[in-house]
C-alpha cells in the first residue's frame, strides 16, 4: 500500500503535463534506438574503410538487437533524471535504471567478446599454431566472469557503496573460519569445482570406477548436485548414492550423455562434370580440410561423387561426425567446419573447379545409447 500511495502522491507532485512529456520523450527514445545501428552501419560504410566494415558486419551487426535495448536503456534514464522531482519515487527508479543499464552493457560486452572471439580469435589462434579445442569456450567463460566482476564494482560505485572493505573482512574472518571448519570447506570448495568445471549436469549419465575414494565402481543418472553432496541413482539396482562432491572433484569422471556425435551432411554441387583427375582432387581437398579440424571424428569422413546426365553437372556428398562434449563445443566446430568450406573453396578455385554449397548444412544428432 506504501508504495501505491508514494506513486499517487508522486503523480500528484509531477502534473499531468511532465507525465505526458516523459512519456513522449521515452517513446521517441525507442524510435530513435531502433536506428542507431542503422545510423551507425551508414556512417561506417561511408568514412571507414572496407576492413572496418568488414569487422562490424561479422562482429556487431548480428546483435543490433542489443545496441538497440542498451541505447534505449540509457536515453529513457537520462529523461528520467531530467524530469523527476520527487526524490523518494526518483531515488526508486534511480536504482532499477542503474541496474538495469549495468546488466544490459555488461551483456552487450559479453557477446560482443563472444562474436569477436568466435569470428576472428579462432584465425588468430590457429595463425599462432593453437589447437583450436575448447580454449575459445575457455577464454569466453573467463572474460564473461571478469565483465560481472566489473559490472559489479560499476554499480556498486553508481551507488556509491565500497565493496572492497566488506570484501577484505570477509577475507580475514574466512581464515578463521576455514581452520574451525576445514572438511565442510573442502567439500564446498568440490562444489565449486563441479560447478565451473561442469563435467556433469543433473539428467546425465555418469561412470566412475571403482578407487581408493570409491570402492566399487558406479553407473548411474545424476539426479541433482547439492551444496555438500550429490545423489546418483544408480541404472541397476535404482538406489540413490549420496558421494560428497569433494570425491566427485577428485575422481576420474566418464560421461555417458554427453559421448555424442553430430552426423554432417553437405552437398557440392559443381558448375561441370568432374573427370577422374579432378574427382580425386575434390577428394583430397576436403579429406585435409577435415582431417585439420579438432574434433571431427578421425575416419569418419566420406564423400561420394555423383553426375547428372542431363545437366552435365557433378554433386558432391559430404559425410563426417562432429564430437562434442556440450553445446559450446559443438558451435564452436561448426564455426571451424565454416572457416574450412571457405579454405575447400579458395584452393578449388585455384585449380579451375568451383562449386555452390546447398544451404543450409544438415546436422543430425546421434546421442549415445544407454
Amino acid at each position: 500500500m506504501k508504495y501505491i500511495e508514494d506513486i499517487i502522491s508522486f503523480l500528484e507532485g509531477q502534473g499531468v503535463n511532465n507525465i505526458l512529456i516523459f512519456l513522449g520523450l521515452a517513446i521517441i527514445s525507442l524510435i530513435l534506438a531502433r536506428y542507431v545501428p542503422a545510423i551507425i552501419k551508414f556512417f561506417i560504410s561511408r568514412f571507414a574503410t572496407s576492413q572496418i566494415m568488414d569487422v562490424y558486419e561479422k562482429s556487431v551487426d548480428p546483435i543490433s538487437g542489443l545496441i538497440k535495448i542498451v541505447v534505449a536503456f540509457i536515453s529513457i534514464s537520462y529523461w528520467l533524471d531530467f524530469l523527476l522531482s520527487d526524490e523518494a519515487f526518483y531515488d526508486f527508479f534511480r536504482v532499477l535504471m542503474d541496474l538495469g543499464i549495468v546488466i544490459i552493457i555488461a551483456w552487450l560486452f559479453s557477446r560482443l567478446w563472444s562474436q569477436f572471439l568466435r569470428v576472428y580469435g579462432i584465425h588468430f589462434l590457429r595463425k599462432l599454431g593453437y589447437e583450436i579445442d575448447d580454449l575459445v569456450v575457455i577464454a569466453e567463460t573467463v572474460v564473461n566472469i571478469t565483465i560481472g566482476v566489473i559490472a559489479a564494482f560499476a554499480f556498486a560505485g553508481m551507488r556509491k557503496m565500497n565493496l572492497i572493505a566488506p570484501l577484505t573482512g570477509l577475507g580475514i574472518g574466512g581464515l578463521a573460519v576455514a581452520f574451525a571448519a576445514q572438511k565442510t570447506l573442502e567439500q564446498l570448495l568440490g562444489t565449486l569445482v563441479l560447478y565451473l568445471d561442469r563435467p556433469f549436469i543433473p539428467g546425465e549419465y555418469i561412470r566412475i570406477p571403482s578407487s581408493s575414494q570409491l570402492s566399487e565402481g558406479l553407473f548411474g543418472r545424476v539426479e541433482s548436485i547439492g551444496l555438500r553432496s550429490s545423489k546418483i541413482r544408480t541404472a541397476a539396482k535404482g538406489t540413490l548414492i549420496i558421494v560428497p562432491n569433494s570425491t566427485l572433484a577428485n575422481l576420474e569422471i566418464e560421461n555417458i550423455t554427453r559421448g555424442k556425435k553430430v552426423m554432417v551432411l553437405l552437398y557440392l554441387d559443381f558448375n561441370k562434370q568432374l573427370i577422374d583427375k579432378e574427382q580425386a582432387l575434390v577428394k583430397q581437398v576436403i579429406q585435409e580440410s577435415t582431417d585439420a579440424i579438432t574434433g571431427i571424428d578421425p575416419g569418419s569422413t566420406s564423400i561420394f561423387i555423383s553426375h547428372s546426365s542431363e545437366t552435365k553437372e557433378s554433386r558432391a556428398r559430404v559425410t563426417f561426425f562432429i564430437l562434442g562434449s556440450s553445446e559450446n563445443s559443438i558451435e564452436l566446430r561448426k564455426r571451424l567446419l565454416e572457416i574450412a568450406n571457405e579454405k575447400v573453396s579458395l584452393q578449388l578455385k585455384d585449380y579451375g573447379i568451383e562449386f555452390e554449397m546447398q544451404e543450409p548444412n544438415i546436422y543430425v544428432e546421434s546421442p549415445i545409447t544407454i
